[in-house]
């Protein structure tokens, strides 16, 4: 397992596609601000990621750009870490929050000491300037559950993981892929509560062997966290379940990879992270020097060319159209 849990050299990948983001809109002759990303946890793939795309902000905009995380996906430790941030007084904060009940009356602290907040997976956070979402929740899970429900012959037994049951974005993927399977797949039924797994594969791949002793008939998972797709891929390949135990969630090739390229998972789902922090910081920046954020701009990011405001009482969250769902046929195109 230690192979599949380290941290690729090349987990980080290519630069983000910044040609097209304009320097009106990033205001680098403005000022430089200071700006740090919270995440949910450091150390795992997908937000070694997404700190390339952060620290690629701060290079090519000419700003102070960092990202910090717990060490371990905890919320009270997010808490603290924002905390910091404001005693620094930083200008903007960053967050892709773990929970966001737990964060509100953090952000509400900086927002109110004039730091600006933009949230990513994160479309209840109150307490925030804007929310940038790389696409709607509940379309990306409903996607999920089709690819699933096809692999599976549209019956039997299924769970779901998430990251925490207060991981907002993640609970939505799994409603959007709940609701899909009963409007279409009335056969297949949803074998136990949803499985929180605190963003950590060897957590997922525990409590599914759990749950697979509990329900050996067991045919499907989907899973929301992207370390999901590390251990369901593990458990499948031990126990020689591919093709009657399948696999569908987020993931990243640099961590499902070797489960993709030999047939114990058939597919994954993404946006890149880079592109997302990316995204966030153009936004802080723009939020900074007092720009027009408002649905139909163009971010000039893959996946953010024309952002959405689907909420009209909150039209500062906005949504773009940025996953991709990846099988062992395109995964060579993924270097993350």
């Amino acid at each position: 397992m230690a192979a599949t849990l380290a941290r690729p050299a090349w987990a980080q990948g290519a630069a983000v596609d910044a040609s097209k983001v304009s320097r009106d809109i990033s205001a680098r002759a403005t000022k430089k601000y200071s700006i740090a990303t919270v995440v949910k946890v450091d150390g795992i793939a997908w937000f070694d990621r997404m700190r390339t795309g952060v620290k690629q902000f701060g290079a090519d905009q000419g700003h102070d750009t960092w990202m910090v995380g717990p060490s371990q996906a905890d919320a009270a430790a997010q808490v603290q870490l924002v905390e910091s941030l404001i005693a620094q007084g930083v200008d903007a904060i960053c967050i892709v929050p773990f929970s966001v009940e737990a964060v509100e009356p953090v952000l509400q602290k900086a927002r109110r000491q004039g730091i600006v907040v933009i949230s990513h997976e994160a479309s209840g956070l109150q307490n925030i300037d804007y929310d940038i979402e790389a696409f709607d929740n509940h379309a990306y899970g409903a996607k999920l559950m089709e690819v699933l429900a096809r692999d599976m012959g549209g019956e039997g037994k299924y769970v779901a993981t998430v990251g925490s049951l207060t991981s907002q974005s993640q609970m939505e993927w799994i409603d959007g892929a709940v609701a899909y399977q009963k409007q279409n797949f009335p056969k297949m039924q949803e074998a136990t509560r949803r499985i929180e797994t605190y963003d950590d594969a060897t957590t997922d791949y525990n409590k599914l062997k759990e749950v697979l002793t509990a329900y050996p008939d067991l045919k499907g998972i989907v899973g929301a966290p992207m370390p999901t797709s590390a251990g369901a891929g593990r458990l499948i390949a031990e126990r020689k379940l591919a093709g009657k135990l399948f696999f569908s969630g987020t993931g990243l090739v640099s961590v499902a990879g070797q489960y993709l390229r030999n047939g114990d998972i058939n597919y994954i789902q993404f946006w890149d992270p880079a592109v997302a922090g990316y995204a966030m910081n153009v936004m802080a920046v723009m939020a900074l020097a007092k720009k027009e954020i408002k649905a139909g701009l163009d971010l000039g990011l893959a996946g953010y060319n024309s952002l959405q405001a689907p909420d009209a009482q909150r039209p500062n969250i906005l949504v773009g159209q940025g996953w991709v769902g990846v099988t062992k046929d395109n995964m060579a195109q993924y270097n993350f």
